[in-house]
């Protein structure tokens, strides 16, 4: 569910005149970037050549992938080498896999030490708990460089990554109380959390639980399901996002 005004002040993302007026790219893609966790990768060989494999991932608090990559791996040696990479992240569904939406990121990926983006990609993928502290793992964030959406038939668009990552200016507050946040929400708003996943984001019954908050919206998982609950405005502080929690529950209720 989409709600609130994303990218206000941007200049409008180029569009095909024959799409569904009611198609927003910006909006599916910020969707698809912060709710799949699975993505394909694909560097560059010492030859230059397109290298794919697959890999989890998570979300900076703006939206940059955090990669989570072992030395070993073939595709780590190539982004030491040059860390222009792509990803591409690919709902699935039932079907013809061609009509559900994908998103392709150009992007330049960097090796990162920062605790926060561990604690995001754990909370979100708390499998790779087991080997996080292997000596040859370490974390990654991927720079966005560019944008394509398509979004299924007659549903596509490039554009910059301004119109999908989020704007964490003055919002250290939030970033500071995430942990103990998504534990107090854990603790004390399973419902709501429940609630507002399958009511507002359609998703499966199950025991959500928040893996992660950031100014525009609060990420869930449910086992291997994921769902993205937009706020209806960005929020800066903790207080703020439990505001934020309570109008969309309101939201849920009616739906």
């Amino acid at each position: 569910m989409t709600i609130g005004n994303r990218g206000a002040g941007l200049a409008p993302i180029p569009r095909d005149p024959r799409q569904d007026p009611d198609f927003d790219p910006a909006a599916e893609s910020r969707r698809l970037l912060r709710a799949i966790r699975v993505a394909t990768l694909a560097t560059l060989t010492d030859a230059g050549a397109p290298f794919a494999t697959l890999t989890t991932i998570a979300t900076d608090y703006d939206g940059a992938p955090i990669l989570l990559l072992s030395k070993l791996a073939r595709h780590t040696g190539y982004l030491e080498r040059d860390g222009r990479c792509s990803l591409l992240l690919a709902q699935g569904g039932r079907g013809d896999p061609m009509a559900h939406p994908r998103l392709t990121l150009n992007a330049t990926a960097a090796p990162t030490k920062d605790p926060l983006v561990r604690g995001r990609f754990l909370r979100r993928n708390p499998k790779a708990s087991l080997y996080a502290d292997f000596a040859d793992f370490g974390f990654w964030r991927a720079e966005i460089d560019a944008v394509h959406l398509n979004g299924g038939f007659a549903r596509a668009a490039s554009f910059g990554p301004e119109h999908i990552l989020s704007d964490v200016s003055g919002a250290q507050a939030l970033i500071d109380g995430e942990a103990r946040l998504v534990d107090e929400m854990n603790a004390d708003q399973a419902g709501t959390l429940a609630l507002c996943a399958e009511k507002l984001d359609r998703a499966n019954p199950g025991n959500w639980r928040a893996s992660g908050i950031d100014p525009d919206g609060l990420d869930l998982v449910s086992g291997d399901e994921t769902a993205r609950l937009t706020f209806p405005r960005a929020v800066s502080t903790p207080q703020e996002a439990r505001e934020a929690l309570s109008e969309l529950a309101r939201l849920a209720e009616e739906a």
